[in-house]
């Protein structure tokens, strides 16, 4: 398995903004499953992913799934009290950083319950006034 596959099931429970922004290309893209924006860039893509693990319980990728450089990590979670699933689909770059980090998950109630969530982090995390550049 890819060593940075093997670094981000370590961290990114734990949201560990600082491990994860360094398993993460400088221009990484990351697609949310709470709504049709990308995240771009390092220290937003941490910071978003960051405030994820705070809100995750019982996390645990069940299935990993890949070879070079694209992979699919199965996991699932509580977001509160509801249960969820998802995939982490995840495309290393050459020097085999993170360079696109999307994720999709089900039901729709826990994505829900997770956007409602990660909006009241964000709201307090000052460092998203700047950091709306990099939504598009």
């Amino acid at each position: 398995m890819h060593p940075t596959i093997t670094k981000i099931q370590e961290v990114v429970a734990k949201g560990d903004e600082a491990a994860i922004a360094d398993l993460l290309a400088e221009d990484v893209t990351f697609m949310p499953p709470t709504y049709w924006k990308t995240w771009t860039g390092r220290a937003p893509v941490a910071a978003v992913l960051g405030h994820v693990g705070q809100i995750f319980q019982d996390f645990r990728y069940r299935r990993i799934m890949g070879d070079g450089n694209d992979w699919a990590l199965e996991f699932q979670c509580k977001v509160g009290d509801l249960d969820t699933v998802g995939v982490d689909l995840l495309t290393l770059n050459d020097d085999g950083l993170i360079q696109q980090f999307e994720v999709v998950m089900r039901p729709y109630k826990t994505v829900g319950a997770l956007r409602e969530a990660i909006n009241a982090r964000v709201m307090t995390d000052a460092r998203f006034l700047e950091f709306r550049k990099a939504l598009s």
